[in-house]
């Protein structure tokens, strides 16, 4: 079973290696695609910008979510996660309506992008840089789920199949076909704003304390159900603490039961519940009846 000291470890060195990976990406769709004036190309090396700022976050995120627990937060860190991802959105959804503007300009001013075999080179690293990445934060996050990893890996897989439509439309202009350029460039501020939107609203269901989904639910309900002397399950009230959920159950018990045998039963009951793989903490709360 994992435990959050190997989680928040991987997460730090995807996001280390994710900051590495996209510098040099970024030096090198830069400068070839302002040489040869690209518009997708261009579009390519801001994406990359942006995914600079991404890995810095998922960073910086990680490290404070890996804080343990204080007398200020007694639940600990793991919200940050969330928080930081917002900000990954927030800056991607940003930048994809800056590409998707240019991108229009340039495919109605009819602007004309100049082939070099540079672009190809740039296009073939980017794909292997970003394919190796991607393979290793999608490791790492089914290992260890994160959102912060799974932000991040979603981005790699983008810019695998961003790149790949770029080299496409390089190697078009040698049959003077310059449209697709443009068209590229708007379908990967499309995609940009689309993952960004995704990653939002994740994050946002989270800080708004989105309660646990109908699966665990159930599941809970089932393990309550194993126990003869639960006459009744009224209420679970969860909410989230980082990637895992704090659980509030209420039990109706038989009221002559004793005080002791009651509070022994509804501790076995929070140890079966806290077995699951996404239960932070579960807190059962008795009612006779």
């Amino acid at each position: 079973m994992e435990t959050q000291e190997e989680k928040f470890t991987v997460t730090k060195r995807a996001g280390i290696f994710g900051i590495i990976g996209n510098i040099f990406l970024l030096i090198i769709k830069a400068s070839v695609g302002f040489i040869s004036r690209s518009q997708s190309m261009i579009a390519d090396s801001v994406n990359s910008a942006g995914d600079i700022f991404a890995s810095l976050m998922t960073f910086i995120g990680n490290r404070i979510a890996s804080a343990l627990q204080d007398e200020d937060h007694n639940l600990g860190h793991g919200k940050a996660e969330y928080i930081f991802s917002m900000f990954i959105s927030i800056a991607m959804i940003i930048v994809s309506a800056k590409l998707l503007f240019d991108s229009i300009v340039s495919l109605i001013s009819g602007e004309k992008l100049i082939f070099s075999w540079f672009l190809i080179i740039a296009c073939i690293i980017t794909i292997i840089t970003k394919l190796s990445l991607y393979l290793y934060t999608y490791s790492a996050n089914k290992k260890h789920p994160s959102i912060l990893l799974e932000a991040n890996m979603k981005d790699h897989r983008n810019d695998c199949v961003i790149t790949s439509f770029t080299l496409i439309s390089i190697i078009l202009t040698l049959f003077d076909i310059y449209w697709f350029d443009g068209v590229v460039g708007i379908g990967i501020s499309l995609w940009i704003c689309y993952t960004g939107i995704t990653i939002f609203m994740e994050s946002y269901n989270v800080l708004m304390d989105i309660s646990v989904d109908d699966k665990t639910k159930n599941l809970i309900l089932e393990i309550a159900h194993t126990y003869k002397d639960i006459q009744d399950v009224k209420d679970i009230v969860s909410t989230p603490v980082g990637d895992k959920y704090l659980v509030f159950i209420t039990i109706g018990l038989d009221g002559n039961m004793s005080t002791f045998k009651s509070h022994s039963l509804a501790d076995e009951l929070e140890n079966s519940v806290n077995k699951l793989d996404n239960i932070y903490k579960t807190v059962v709360h008795v009612e006779p009846q």
